[in-house]
C-alpha cells in the first residue's frame, strides 16, 4: 500500500512510502529539508519493519524543533502500519 503521510515540524512537507505488511519500502521525502539527510535515510531504511525504524531512528530531533525528518518517518510508518491493520 502506497502511503503519504504530512510532516510536522519539519523543513520536509511529507513522506511517500509503500508499506507491506509492517516492512517499509521506497521512502521519499517531498518539500524541502536537508537534501544528504533525505537521500540517506531512504537507503538506510529500505526493507526495514516498522518496529526497526522506530527503535533505530524513532525520537530523534533537529534543533529546538522536537523532531525530525527521522523521527517524522517513524511516525508515519507506525501510523500506515495502524491505519493498514484497521482496513484489513
Amino acid at each position: 500500500m502506497k502511503y503519504t503521510y504530512k510532516t510536522e515540524n519539519t523543513c520536509s512537507k511529507e513522506i511517500e512510502f509503500t508499506i507491506e505488511g509492517n516492512v517499509v519500502t521506497n521512502v521519499k521525502f517531498l518539500g524541502g529539508g536537508c537534501p544528504g539527510n533525505l537521500q540517506a535515510l531512504p537507503k538506510l531504511v529500505e526493507g526495514m519493519t516498522v518496529e526497526e525504524i522506530e527503535e533505530k531512528i524513532g525520537g530523534i530531533i533537529c534543533g529546538i524543533k522536537g523532531t525530525s525528518c527521522a523521527d517524522q518517518l517513524a511516525k508515519a510508518v507506525r501510523k500506515a502500519y495502524e491505519e493498514s491493520k484497521k482496513s484489513a
